[in-house]
């Protein structure tokens, strides 16, 4: 089975659906039958390289939502983090263009070291108040994954992946992607959101299920 999912490294709700997809997935009986694969999208594509503010600030800005409000956000936000194990800090948090980031996820996804490298991102950004838009925030991310420094530098430089980022996004709105997390499953069924474990696991039955229909001979 052919898992595609979309998401954003700046999205919040993206590592809190990749913990509960992961606890679905991990617990389900043909889960070596799976194959994930990471796509880029992009919620604020107009976001500076760097945002000379906060992570509320930027959000009460862009939303045009009172600061109060955007605070009671981050404390839901992190509540339900919190459940999935993950520790977030928006007080932290550095707001910054994820482009960059999205280069280094598919220079990873061509060494197969993908998942690696996108928990590190997320994980970067939402608990370690680290910049990812800061080259070497992400060449200490890429080699911890194993990547090369000097490929890491040289791909970031020339930006060589992204045109697979913009691909992905493109291929995002062909069809109708328009937030994410969104989850593909054998490219029939489609899942929005960070959805309860319990949903995952129901997507992945009705997927298998499907596939085997599709794959039975026609009785005469």
């Amino acid at each position: 089975m052919q898992i595609d999912i979309w998401s954003d490294v700046a999205c919040p709700w993206c590592f809190i659906g990749k913990r509960r997809f992961e606890k679905a997935l991990g617990a389900w009986e043909h889960r070596d039958e799976v194959e994930v694969t990471w796509h880029s999208y992009q919620l604020d594509p107009t976001l500076p390289e760097h945002y000379e503010g906060t992570e509320v600030e930027y959000l009460a800005s862009r939303k045009g939502m009172p600061v109060e409000q955007v605070q009671q956000m981050f404390q839901h936000v992190t509540t339900q983090a919190a459940g999935e194990g993950l520790r977030y800090d928006f007080d932290r948090l550095v707001v910054a263009n994820s482009l960059r980031a999205h280069q280094l996820l598919h220079l990873a996804k061509a060494h197969g070291s993908a998942d690696a490298v996108k928990e590190a991102l997320l994980s970067a950004h939402f608990e370690q108040g680290g910049d990812i838009g800061e080259i070497d925030t992400l060449v200490a991310i890429g080699l911890e994954a194993g990547l090369d420094e000097r490929e890491i530098r040289e791909a970031l430089a020339d930006e060589r992946y992204l045109p697979a980022v913009r691909a992905d996004i493109a291929q995002a709105q062909q069809i109708g992607v328009n937030g994410v997390p969104f989850f593909v499953f054998d490219m029939r069924l489609g899942l929005s959101g960070a959805q309860p474990a319990e949903v995952f696991t129901q997507a992945l039955e009705q997927a298998r299920a499907a596939s085997l229909d599709e794959a039975a001979p026609v009785s005469e």
